[in-house]
């Protein structure tokens, strides 16, 4: 829906992004009545709320920057297909995360990350079941769990600790240690794969992009509104925020960033110095019949899923911190595959169509659910990492608490925008 313009569009509530985030915060603001305006250059390129995996991933609490994980660095920089990976052009560039990255992964601050996570994903989980049921969702959702796998005692017993954390913070799994256990919930497995941890709660949505036109459909069914235009500044004034758009400017008293990994030069515009990085995901989706997959398969060793999409399937995953600038590196597409097709001996390989999108991500792995640190008339959302669409529903209600001058329902601290 494109409107015609006066000189300066003006808004009681202007959301830069119309992902899955800002589409989420701008239903949850127009059921409280407010009238929303969301700006979104609809870059293709900027489509990863329709590239992901589909998954509400709220048992994956566990920060990134674990310690002792500052020991596998220097592999990451020689193996530039590897599950973590830094193109050697980038390393200079992502040098002051990276420092960030270290500093998390100390015990105390992973302590500190990991419980502010659970947290944010006991509320995305209630906060989703809310957005379903006034959205009229359901038939969009799959229920149909997820099976983290593993070759090997000694693998398994490796995860150990990561499956005792999820249950202490009230994650619903299954410890599985018999190939015929493994086998009645997904058969068609490598016989490599002995063991295996299933969280039969977790959910997937049918299709991202189906997900996303939904929830963009409902709020354009109200009063909503959507701009495509590329904000490139903001600009504080006294009575509310100035946006410096490609075409046209606008102004609302109020302004959500939630642009994901584009959100980095708004914030600074204003005087905000925020680490945020972009993590570089790739996939690769295959027809219809690829694949007898009747759950959510996570390779947790070698960094990379299989989901269904619709009625097709999708290899994806990894991670290249590795920015906006620099071209694809479809090659790791391709590795996923071919590891999938070892994995899977009856995937059927053929017909793929190859994908990378822009996680926006902090170093500690929490996302930037706060105000400026130059004014409360800008609120940002963003740095989810890859639990955007996981996080969505839980991040769109502490942002309408913020905007609304509510108590927000969790503690917001590490957060902040200022934490670093």
């Amino acid at each position: 829906m494109i409107r015609s313009m006066p000189s300066v569009q003006q808004a009681d509530i202007i959301i830069i992004g119309a992902g899955v985030i800002g589409i989420s915060i701008a239903l949850q603001l127009q059921q409280q009545g407010k009238q929303v305006l969301l700006l979104d250059n609809q870059d293709p390129n900027a489509r990863t709320s329709i590239g992901n995996a589909g998954a509400f991933a709220f048992s994956d609490i566990i920060p990134l920057a674990t310690p002792g994980i500052m020991a596998k660095a220097p592999k990451w920089l020689v193996d530039p297909l590897g599950p973590l990976s830094i193109p050697a052009s980038y390393a200079l560039p992502i040098l002051p995360w990276m420092l960030h990255f270290w500093r998390a992964s100390w015990a105390d601050r992973y302590q500190s990350s990991l419980t502010a996570q659970a947290s944010l994903m006991q509320l995305s989980k209630t906060a989703l079941d809310r957005q379903v049921l006034t959205t009229h969702a359901e038939h969009l959702i799959r229920h149909e769990g997820q099976l983290q796998l593993y070759q090997g005692q000694a693998e398994f017993e490796g995860s150990l600790s990561g499956w005792r954390t999820r249950q202490e913070h009230g994650v619903t799994c299954e410890l599985l240690t018999n190939q015929a256990d493994i086998a009645d919930i997904q058969p068609g497995l490598d016989r490599s794969f002995t063991h295996a941890g299933f969280t039969p709660e977790w959910k997937n949505t049918t299709h991202p992009e189906a997900w996303l036109n939904h929830l963009s459909r409902t709020f354009f069914s109200g009063p909503g509104q959507v701009l495509h235009d590329h904000a490139l500044s903001l600009a504080l004034k006294d009575n509310g925020v100035h946006i410096k758009g490609q075409k046209n400017d606008y102004f609302a008293p109020q302004v959500v960033v939630s642009a994901g990994a584009w959100s980095k030069a708004l914030a600074a515009s204003i005087g905000d110095s925020l680490p945020l990085e972009t993590e570089r995901g790739y996939n690769t989706t295959l027809p219809a019949g690829a694949f007898d997959l009747r759950t959510h398969l996570t390779f947790s060793n070698h960094g990379f899923v299989v989901t269904k999409v619709g009625e097709q399937i999708r290899v994806g995953g990894a991670v290249e911190l590795g920015g906006l600038a620099l071209a694809p590196n479809y090659r790791r597409a391709k590795l996923l595959l071919d590891k999938a097709t070892q994995f899977l001996p009856s995937l059927n390989p053929a017909g793929g169509q190859q994908w990378m999108g822009f996680r926006p991500s902090m170093p500690d792995s929490l996302p930037v659910i706060s105000p400026s640190g130059q004014s409360k008339r800008v609120v940002y959302a963003f740095g989810h990492g890859h639990l955007g669409l996981t996080q969505s529903a839980g991040t769109a209600e502490l942002v309408c608490d913020l905007l609304l001058g509510k108590s927000p329902r969790i503690d917001l601290a590490p957060f902040s925008a200022q934490r670093f």
